[in-house]
């Protein structure tokens, strides 16, 4: 029986780019490039990696967003996924980190899967409890923040490295994992990937598709809200400092000034 892959990412603003917030104080992506989410990148690449092991193996890439979104599809696409689910929905503007748990445990139930892959974090959001949360509802097992990941006999094996440790885990499958920026450099799409990717399937959904209602999400249906919102003060002229024979003792006294020694 083939082992059915399912991957969530998500088309973030590009960090690099004036990133702020719309005036209903959720973050403004429409003046801002996006692109897929770095951490989500190397949630691909272990999924490929394990269905090079596998001797069947189908990898199915997951999104909630806008029309745009479709780019990181086509990314994840092009690095080596068999196809590709997209949620898109206006009523889904705004919602939160518990909404999107949902729209996308709904969205896995309706796919099929026996192991779910998620980066760390988000680069935009970056709160990090998505996988556990998608987990829970899910109800099945959850191993999370993995630097390798394997699968072997309906179980999935993984380290996890912190600061004192690293623990060896497993669980049975279906489970929920995240992986980690230290589990393996994702691979670039290569010409035959980036052409290969736009004869791939991308099936769209909406909230009628999974059976949800308007205000089990967005705004509306968020259980966290940001109340106020301030831009960052632009960054004043640093202190210049004239070496004439007494600059390191003006260097230690502004370090100690500021605390730093």
């Amino acid at each position: 029986m083939s082992l059915r892959i399912v991957v969530c990412v998500k088309y973030v603003p590009d960090a690099t780019g004036d990133r702020h917030f719309a005036d209903d104080l959720t973050v403004d992506r429409d003046d801002v490039d996006g692109l897929l989410s770095e951490l989500d990148e190397y949630a691909v690449e272990q999924a490929l990696q394990i269905a090079d092991e596998a001797d069947d193996a189908e990898i199915t890439v997951l999104t909630v967003g806008p029309e745009d979104a479709k780019d990181a599809l086509r990314k994840a696409l092009s690095m080596g996924a068999d196809k590709a689910v997209h949620v898109e929905d206006d009523d889904l503007h705004g919602t939160d980190v518990i909404g999107t748990s949902l729209v996308l445990a709904k969205a896995i139930e309706k796919t099929g899967y026996d192991l779910v892959i998620c980066g760390m974090a988000s680069t935009d959001g970056t709160m990090g409890v998505l996988p556990a949360l998608l987990a829970e509802r899910l109800g099945v097992p959850q191993v999370t923040l993995l630097s390798e990941v394997s699968v072997e006999d309906g179980t999935v094996k993984g380290r996890r490295d912190g600061d004192a440790a690293s623990e060896q885990l497993e669980a049975s499958l279906p489970a929920v994992v995240s992986v980690t920026d230290q589990s393996g450099e994702a691979r670039y799409p290569s010409f035959k990937g980036i052409m290969a990717a736009k004869k791939k399937p991308v099936e769209s959904l909406d909230l009628g598709d999974l059976d949800l209602e308007a205000d089990e999400v967005g705004l509306e249906g968020s259980w966290t809200a940001v109340d106020s919102a301030a831009a960052r003060p632009a960054r004043t002229a640093g202190t210049i400092v004239k070496d004439e024979g007494e600059g390191g003792k003006q260097l230690a006294e502004f370090l100690a000034s500021q605390k730093f020694i």
